[in-house]
């Protein structure tokens, strides 16, 4: 019993340690939350990158990855299996979101960062059964090598840093982002900008070449130009259930606007799409803007 107790204690006192490690592509820390039991939070070089709950995977903390949980959750009928790709893993919040929300899915998750792989894996381990594959790999050449047709949903929250890399901004990468979904399947990317939103509304232009269908969902401050901060793309090559995805970011505890139709055409302006060699990462964020307290 003695030891038993002795190996208890070492794993509680193992969970609500903090741990820091150098990864691949910077330094990276899990922190856990003194508010919620077995929740953490990732940051890498200091900037906020997942939070997870392990006992609840479907409560989601950042405003950003609730609305690409909107997203998820009006892509098809509540409950149904899906394919789905990532494109960036972090601590694997959405996979985990998926993997409660629509049991039997089959995820890949691709992440350049292996080392960031390996510390998730170890500190933050999928459940049994999640049907969650790990692949360390660069997003835009595992995207190229994916098979046609072969995703319900493609997510693409890949950001260097603070910033989504130049390489994943163009119309080639997104020309590949719909060959790999399926006729019905949609785009969901977590993009960041301010005013005069010169990425944003480029970023808006590429993906219209290929996707008949956008919406664009941010906080309507920083729409209104008020400060930086993430906005969520949802593209489909057939139509979007706008109404019922308007009602659950406008009721988020953190409410959304969803642009859609003439008034994101608007938006877009004379904005071009973004040739490979035209291609730069989204702006850098102002000191502070993704901070911690």
């Amino acid at each position: 019993m003695g030891r038993a107790a002795a190996r208890h204690n070492e794993k509680v006192n193992d969970e609500s340690i903090p741990v820091a490690r150098a990864v691949d592509h910077g330094f990276a820390k899990l922190m856990p939350d003194v508010d919620r039991e077995r929740a953490w939070l990732l940051t890498v070089d200091g900037a906020p990158q997942s939070y997870v709950d392990l006992d609840e995977p479907t409560h989601l903390e950042f405003e950003y990855a609730r609305r690409l949980g909107h997203g998820l959750d009006t892509v098809a009928e509540p409950g149904r299996a899906l394919d789905v790709l990532h494109l960036g893993g972090g601590a694997l919040t959405l996979p985990r979101y998926v993997a409660a929300t629509r049991p039997g899915s089959r995820q890949d998750v691709v992440e350049a960062d292996r080392g960031l792989l390996d510390l998730v894996a170890e500190h933050l381990p999928l459940p049994v059964g999640a049907g969650i594959a790990l692949h360390a790999a660069d997003a835009r050449a595992w995207l190229e090598a994916a098979p046609d047709d072969s995703a319900d949903v493609l997510v693409a929250d890949v950001f260097g840093g603070s910033r989504v890399p130049a390489h994943l901004t163009s119309l080639a990468y997104a020309e590949e982002a719909g060959r790999v979904l399926r006729g019905d399947g949609v785009y969901l990317a977590n993009l960041a900008d301010a005013a005069p939103f010169a990425f944003l509304r480029s970023q808006l232009a590429t993906v219209s070449v290929v996707f008949e269908e956008l919406a664009l969902i941010a906080e309507p401050g920083v729409l209104r130009g008020r400060r930086f901060g993430n906005a969520v793309l949802v593209a489909a090559h057939r139509p979007l259930d706008v109404a019922a995805l308007s009602r659950r970011v406008a009721s988020d505890a953190f409410p959304a606007r969803l642009e859609h139709g003439p008034a994101l055409r608007e938006f877009i302006g004379g904005a071009a799409p973004v040739r490979d060699e035209e291609a730069v990462p989204s702006p850098e964020p102002p000191q502070g803007a993704f901070g911690i307290g």
